[in-house]
């Protein structure tokens, strides 16, 4: 959720800033916005929409400046306009700002500010902070002081960047929930809200944490805690290459991130596997490696997509490790009173490692004595700065809000878990695990083989891209991968879909059958085959579409359905625990299709945000 981009150097900032917001369109955004000091004084150009709408703005009136800051704005407060899109300012034109999150207790500092002679002119809470800096400003003797007294009034969540237009060669950023990080130049310097904004200007990051406050300029960079004092720590390298984050000849971001998937799987297993030996090598984890033999219990912490990847490591878990798990909705978990002791792990699934909701469900269990680890795409990240130890995904940066390729290389991670817990706690026989790693070894190419189908997948979508509806089926480990299918239709097509455990058709959805509505089954081999098989009749009887995912070769499912009524989409064979790495890439490949046909915007589907950093 919205978009930050702070420049001071001797570069023109205003196209370092324009081209870092572009890098973070991902995360949703409404309007968006640019300042810098231009002249010694403060300009801005602001626009609603999208970003190409600043552009023109800009081109119709330009602007240059070595020190600046821009936004995209996600809107909590007042409606998206010009006037509410950030940078926001004081009374003077002096204190300029932009914000992500939501200051909570910005009426009461609105009225106060008011009736000491303030002037606001926007909807939003975010200008308040610019007039309290400035309310600040003589009594506490320079800009960052006056910045600290600020923030130390403010309730509610922020990552804030100012500019001071007296001196536009320091920039201010403080956090407090969503993510802000720091990217250091050879004289000059960077802040912005997530890493790819800046990977063409730097591999090397500060990530702040919760309560610190930073300044930069073009030669420094200083961090204090909440208390002024000064933190000290290395800079993270980040190994991403810049061209990742380009379309690489794909018409959308998201089905380049479907098509990367062999290599995010593969590059996640590397390293990690020991065929030989029938073992998982996670020393990654640190100190909690060396604590998971006291774990009796798993709960694992999501949001989204990452949540249905939970469901598949419960799964995972159960049957491989043979340690009972549970998982929980990162919003849901703090809501009621959850029972967790010494021997829980507790495992945070987050592609950002910033997601609010997983990250306060983190902190509770922690709390309560649960051994913390996270399974995260962004090293540095706040998620993986509070977890004993991190089993990284090696994905890459995901531009696309549709989740894909993290998605698939959390499941990766996750298999890698089980199967490490399994021969820890005895439960896995060396020689079954070596089987089952020789397997998802295996993976990524079988995966390059599912993506085959995208042509045919796309020539289907062409009539379904009419339907009102759409009902996913699943059982077993594959039932999450229903539900993921469901989720990538409503969030790309707009078009309603319900996920459901086909089990439970009986119970309600099989009134929704009828000869319009596409219903998805997964038919793959393994303990639930037969019972998908006497789903689809019930769902041919009924007069229903069927668009069935199978292994290559299967006859029964054939045998049972209608073409070209209903459809077929083939996948590799291969064992039922790594089928859900396989199954999902139709699913992905039919929402994103859908999408296309029906003229979405698929790489930034309407009222959604890649990183959800509030509540």
């Amino acid at each position: 959720m919205c978009g930050i981009v702070g420049y001071v150097g001797s570069r023109d900032a205003v196209p370092v800033i324009v081209e870092g917001l572009r890098r973070l369109e991902y995360r949703g955004y409404d309007s968006a916005g640019v300042a810098v000091v231009c002249e010694g004084r403060l300009a801005r150009r602001r626009s609603a929409g999208k970003l190409r709408n600043l552009e023109e703005a800009l081109r119709a009136e330009p602007l240059s400046g070595q020190f600046g800051l821009g936004h995209t704005r996600w809107a909590t407060h007042g409606r998206p306009s010009e006037e509410n899109a950030h940078p926001h300012q004081d009374c003077q034109g002096r204190v300029v700002v932009v914000h992500n999150g939501i200051i909570e207790n910005y009426l009461p500092l609105k009225q106060r500010l008011a009736a000491a002679g303030h002037r606001f002119v926007t909807q939003t809470d975010t200008e308040v902070v610019a007039h309290l800096v400035e309310s600040h400003l003589q009594e506490a003797g320079g800009f960052e002081a006056a910045v600290r007294r600020a923030v130390a009034e403010l309730e509610g969540i922020y990552a804030l960047v100012l500019m001071d237009a007296q001196d536009p060669q320091r920039l201010i950023g403080a956090r407090r929930g969503p993510p802000l990080v720091v990217g250091l130049g050879e004289g000059e310097n960077f802040l912005a809200s997530d890493v790819p904004a800046l990977l063409s200007y730097t591999r090397e990051f500060f990530f702040l944490d919760d309560g610190e406050m930073v300044t930069i300029t073009p030669r420094a960079v200083h961090i204090t805690n909440a208390a002024g004092q000064t933190v000290t720590r290395a800079p993270q390298r980040i190994t991403w290459d810049p061209v990742q984050a380009e379309k690489g000849g794909y018409r959308h971001f998201m089905l380049k991130e479907i098509h990367e998937q062999p290599r995010a799987v593969r590059d996640t297993l590397l390293g990690r596997i020991g065929l030989e030996e029938g073992e998982v090598h996670l020393e990654e984890l640190g100190a909690a490696a060396a604590e998971l033999a006291r774990v009796r219990r798993v709960l694992l912490l999501a949001c989204g997509t990452s949540w249905h990847a939970a469901l598949v490591a419960k799964f995972l878990l159960e049957q491989v490790a043979g340690v009972p798990a549970e998982v929980d909705y990162g919003s849901e978990f703090r809501y009621r009173t959850p029972i967790v002791g010494e021997d829980t792990l507790a495992v945070a699934i987050s592609q950002s490692g910033e997601t609010a909701d997983t990250l306060a469900a983190f902190r509770e269990a922690k709390d309560k004595g649960a051994l913390p680890i996270a399974i995260c795409n962004v090293q540095g990240s706040m998620l993986t700065r509070e977890a004993r130890g991190t089993l990284l995904t090696h994905a890459g940066p995901e531009i696309g809000v549709a989740s894909t390729k993290a998605f698939t290389a959390q499941i990766a991670a996750l298999c890698l878990l089980a199967l490490h817990l399994g021969r820890l706690r005895g439960s896995l026989s060396p020689a079954r695990c070596r089987e089952l790693l020789d397997q998802l070894a295996r993976v990524p190419h079988l995966m390059e083989n599912a993506l085959l189908a995208s042509g045919r997948i796309d020539e289907l979508s062409k009539p379904l891209s009419k339907a009102q509806g759409f009902l996913f089926l699943g059982r077993g480990i594959n039932y999450p991968i229903a539900l993921e299918g469901a989720l990538k239709m409503k969030e790309i097509s707009y078009i309603h879909a319900e996920g459901y455990p086909a089990g439970e058709m009986k119970h309600g959805p099989i009134a929704l059958i009828d000869e319009n509505l596409p219903v998805a089954t997964l038919c793959l081999p393994g303990r639930t085959y037969d019972k998908m098989l006497s789903n689809v009749q019930e769902v041919k009887a009924r007069g229903g579409r069927v668009l069935a995912i199978v292994a290559q070769g299967d006859t029964q499912v054939r045998s049972i359905l209608e073409q070209p009524h209903d459809i077929i989409i083939d996948v590799p064979p291969i064992d039922e625990l790594w089928s859900p790495l396989l199954s999902v890439i139709p699913l992905q490949l039919l929402a994103y299709h859908v999408a296309v046909r029906a003229g979405r915007d698929v790489d930034q589907p309407r009222n959604l945000a890649k990183s959800v950093t509030v509540e």
